[in-house]
């Protein structure tokens, strides 16, 4: 198949494709006019891909699955360097989900400060204890 129906099946570009092939993810034959043609096998290559990059995968992060599927196997996801790669994304993601429930209980801590602040009088008058007077103030100028 052509680049165009490639990119198609696969929900891509034409230029992704072109992008994939310069970082040799993807390898495309040749045909006698010289216009690049792919296999059925590009396609689940391409769609591994995709639904790496969908999970957070960057596009060297993709390069074990890739290499696994062109060693034969069913899938990308089989091979001791995918599982690898797959362990260290779920660290990476574990690391984020900390970091963001640290951000997440900091702001918390603030709105709740915030809206105590908001709620206290400005201006609470001062309670003078049962038995005692209260000093008597006069404005400067009045007798």
């Amino acid at each position: 198949m052509r680049i165009g129906e490639l990119a198609d099946l696969a929900g891509t570009t034409t230029r992704a494709l072109r992008h994939y092939e310069a970082l040799g993810l993807l390898t495309a034959g040749r045909d006698a006019k010289g216009h690049r043609t792919y296999g059925a096998d590009d396609v689940r290559l391409l769609r591994q891909i995709r639904a790496l990059q969908e999970f957070g995968f960057g596009l060297e992060e993709t390069r074990p699955f890739v290499e696994c599927l062109r060693a034969g196997n069913p899938t990308g996801d089989t091979c001791p360097a995918s599982l690898a790669a797959y362990r260290h994304k779920l660290a990476e993601l574990n690391a984020l989900i900390g970091d963001l429930t640290a951000v997440r209980d900091i702001v918390q801590q603030r709105l709740a400060a915030a809206e105590a602040e908001v709620e206290r009088p400005a201006h609470a008058p001062e309670l003078t204890p049962p038995g005692e007077r209260r000093p008597c103030h006069r404005a400067r100028g009045h007798r």
